[in-house]
């Protein structure tokens, strides 16, 4: 009963622990947590069906890992178009068209609650079926990474509601999938594929990058808030 109530603890604490720290990053105008609850919930709705998607893949014969061909598919169709394409659509139906979401920052909030929401449940159904090890080994790579995707899809989604010009702004919005699914799909081959060993030491390398860049994106979203200045 303690090793069980351990392994649920370790498999939420990562998730909820970014969208802590994201919650302290939206500095000038926070949102209600009330709203940051539901769209967190909105992302463990929607992963039992994209993991019931994934599996049927997976068992129909498009998730295989035989050779780098169905390496590439499995990894950018089957997981990170599924993922991404789902929690971006999430984000597009729900947040994205409230009053609420009113700057740039916000983009980077929902996505990451959405995200961590997806991120949470799988990580509980994985400790579930893996125990101790994955679901540590989770929280130190496939959490941040859900998160980092997670902002670089706000990043653009945030700046496109702003946008004063029309091409300008389904740019973005288009932007808003294809860049943070093309890392998911690179970040996933790095690890899916078993022919090169040395692509695992890539697939970390991507992800510290990753990481980085997602801070860089929240600080721009900070220091363009119109709230800032106004927080008193």
């Amino acid at each position: 009963m303690v090793k069980d109530t351990l392994l649920f603890v370790l498999a939420i604490v990562p998730g909820l622990l970014i969208c802590w720290y994201i919650y302290r990053m939206d500095k000038y105008e926070k949102e209600s947590r009330l709203q940051l609850a539901i769209t967190f919930a909105l992302g463990m709705a929607i992963t039992y069906p994209v993991l019931k998607i994934e599996a049927w893949a997976t068992y129909s014969g498009w998730g295989g890992t035989q050779n780098l061909g169905a390496v590439f598919f499995s990894s950018f169709v089957v997981v990170a178009l599924t993922e991404e394409l789902a929690k971006y659509l999430a984000l597009l139906s729900y947040p994205y068209s409230r009053p609420f979401f009113n700057e740039p920052m916000d983009g980077i909030v929902y996505a990451v609650m959405i995200s961590m929401g997806f991120a949470t449940l799988e990580n509980i159904l994985y400790a579930g079926k893996f125990g101790f090890q994955t679901t540590l080994l989770r929280a130190f790579t496939a959490v941040p990474a859900h998160a980092s995707f997670a902002i670089i899809m706000g990043y653009f989604i945030g700046r496109s509601k702003y946008s004063f010009s029309v091409a300008s702004k389904r740019q973005l919005i288009g932007l808003g999938l294809l860049v943070p699914l093309t890392v998911h799909g690179v970040y996933d081959l790095f690890i899916l594929q078993e022919f090169y060993e040395e692509l695992m030491i890539l697939a970390l390398l991507l992800l510290g990058s990753s990481i980085y860049i997602a801070t860089k994106l929240i600080r721009e979203h900070q220091e363009n808030s119109p709230f800032k200045g106004m927080e008193e």
